[in-house]
């Protein structure tokens, strides 16, 4: 087992860091190498990492036009999962996932999701090597427009939103995708309200307020979340 699993973090944007799971992951005895895939870095290979996080952003999963490297994240997700490398996604992640194994991410008709919501784990979640522990009530961070309607062949949906949409899925064996933002703090969520501010400046308010008012609740939600996913790392790690 390795002591120090390297974790390649890849990240789409400014405004959509690591947050909190850079400080639960390093607790947990993790190194971690970010790769600013936006700005040209070289995407690691995944027979040289441990581990994989791939961050939101405001792109959609398929918006190659727009954001030209993400062909190259899907392929990295492809080939981490065919290499049994543990993968997790985070929002925009988890839709990059579900499309670089053969799903599919549309529109949620049912609107945008942001703010809190309550995270509904599956009974297939209590058996999973990566939520079993946690899955019980608890709530995350929401800010997306996009959302897995057709998730890969042989992925089993572990947690579904308030609306029916899917919430956490495990993509392959040792793939991960979660819609909300274990991560993110009421700074960074007061960041993307003003990237993209509700129609009612009074419901941001609302919403920051509720989110930093939740700090101490998902720390206790999702710091557990990061510890597991970095022994994974550990226990599966590149010689």
């Amino acid at each position: 087992m390795a002591q120090a699993p390297l974790i390649a973090i890849i990240q789409h944007q400014d405004e959509c860091p690591l947050g909190r799971l850079s400080g639960w992951l390093t607790e947990a005895g993790a190194e971690l190498r970010f790769v600013r895939a936006d700005l040209g870095a070289a995407l690691p290979d995944p027979r040289a990492i441990d581990g994989l996080i791939v961050l939101g952003g405001v792109m959609g999963a398929t918006d190659d036009a727009v954001a030209p490297w993400l062909p190259a994240v899907r392929q990295l997700i492809a080939d981490a999962a065919a290499s049994q490398v543990p993968t997790l996604g985070i929002c925009l992640g988890h839709q990059l996932a579900a499309v670089a194994l053969g799903g599919r991410v549309l529109r949620n008709p049912n609107g945008k999701q942001r703010g809190l919501l309550p995270v509904g784990f599956t009974a297939d979640a209590g058996a999973d090597p990566l939520f079993g522990p946690a899955a019980d009530a608890v709530r995350g961070v929401h800010s997306n427009n996009d959302v897995v309607v057709e998730p890969p062949g042989g992925a089993v949906v572990l947690a579904r939103a308030p609306g029916g949409e899917v919430q956490a899925a495990r993509f392959a064996p040792t793939t991960w995708g979660v819609q909300w933002h274990p991560e993110v703090d009421e700074e960074i969520f007061a960041t993307w309200c003003t990237l993209d501010p509700p129609s009612d400046e009074a419901d941001a308010q609302r919403l920051i307020t509720e989110v930093a008012a939740a700090h101490t609740e998902l720390e206790a939600a999702w710091r557990p979340l990061a510890l597991r996913f970095a022994a994974l790392c550990a226990t599966t790690s590149n010689p």
